[in-house]
């Protein structure tokens, strides 16, 4: 079967839809079918049409469909488009789709109520791993894999840093690209003058991967999103996570999961670091609650999920 998978972001970049992107391609081939990867419909012949993010691939929707290619239509909703909220301009595009893809079940109670039964959950996965011993024994690093752009909130974690008490172990160590030139600024002088701060700019995936592999805690600090694929990482490699009680991360890890802060909470989230450091107790519940939920970000999973959705919609 012809797959065209499209992507509004550039297939090379390390950006999170990219890499799903990515990926996705790489699972639908292993299921056997044919997948071009592109940044735009433009009458490409495919059999089934999977666009990733709805907004900014609702042109090539309406292409496809409007190009008679057939009614297979895979529609892939990301954070931006979720959160805070669906807009009424979005409705006439998720029509098109005969399924929704969200990354996380919470996600489905944003839809319109009359296009929920179209949604699937599909977890994002990540390669089994296991932690590495830490670079730093003496040191409790906490990592934060995001680029530097508002919907983060990337500097929380610097200014948590700050609030720590005296003598912490921990560091934060913040991977990922200055995607705001005012939040770069910023940043580099958190990591002058901030000793439990090190920004280390943007990293390649292998390295991001081995820096988080490394780590005693990963910290995702975002306002919005809507199913993280750094926290199926952390998932992947049994490495515990604090982040903002948001649905996208509430919606992989539970609701009742005891690593949560509020949204922009600095001083919340330096007093979960400090426990974190100086209670093993309560660092190994996280770790234990992490590990349970391993099963869900496995890639067979992944795959199995794809090969029944797209048995759903040729059958």
């Amino acid at each position: 079967m012809r797959i065209c998978l499209v992507t509004p972001t550039p297939p090379a970049r390390s950006h999170g839809n990219s890499v799903t992107a990515q990926r996705w391609a790489g699972i639908l081939r292993a299921l056997g079918h044919d997948v071009e990867v592109v940044q735009e419909h433009r009458g490409q012949a495919a059999d089934v049409l999977v666009a990733l993010h709805a907004r900014r691939s609702a042109q090539s929707v309406r292409r496809f469909r409007g190009g008679r290619h057939g009614p297979c239509v895979v529609i892939a909703l990301t954070g931006t488009d979720l959160y805070p909220a669906l807009t009424d301009a979005d409705r006439p595009v998720l029509e098109l789709a005969d399924r929704l893809v969200v990354l996380q079940p919470l996600a489905v109670e944003q839809l319109p109520a009359d296009l929920r039964a179209r949604a699937r959950v599909i977890y994002q996965s990540a390669p089994p791993a296991s932690p590495q011993p830490p670079a730093a024994p003496e040191r409790f690093d906490a990592v934060v894999l995001a680029h530097l752009r508002p919907v983060k909130d990337p500097l929380l974690a610097a200014r948590a840093a700050r609030r720590l008490p005296a003598g912490s172990p921990v560091l934060v160590r913040h991977a990922g690209a200055a995607m705001d030139d005012d939040l770069g600024a910023l940043a580099r002088r958190e990591h002058d003058g901030n000793p439990h701060y090190e920004w280390l700019g943007e990293l390649s995936r292998s390295e991001a991967r081995a820096l988080l592999l490394g780590s005693r805690m990963l910290v995702v600090t975002s306002r919005h999103e809507g199913g993280a694929n750094v926290v199926s990482e952390a998932l992947a490699g049994a490495v515990p996570v604090l982040g903002t009680r948001i649905p996208g991360t509430v919606g992989i890890l539970g609701e009742d999961y005891p690593g949560y802060f509020p949204v922009g909470d600095a001083d919340a989230l330096a007093g979960l670091l400090t426990r974190a450091a100086r209670d093993p107790q309560w660092y190994a519940r996280l770790r234990q609650r992490c590990a349970a939920l391993r099963h869900l970000v496995l890639p067979e999973a992944e795959r199995d999920s794809w090969r029944r959705l797209i048995a759903e919609i040729v059958s």
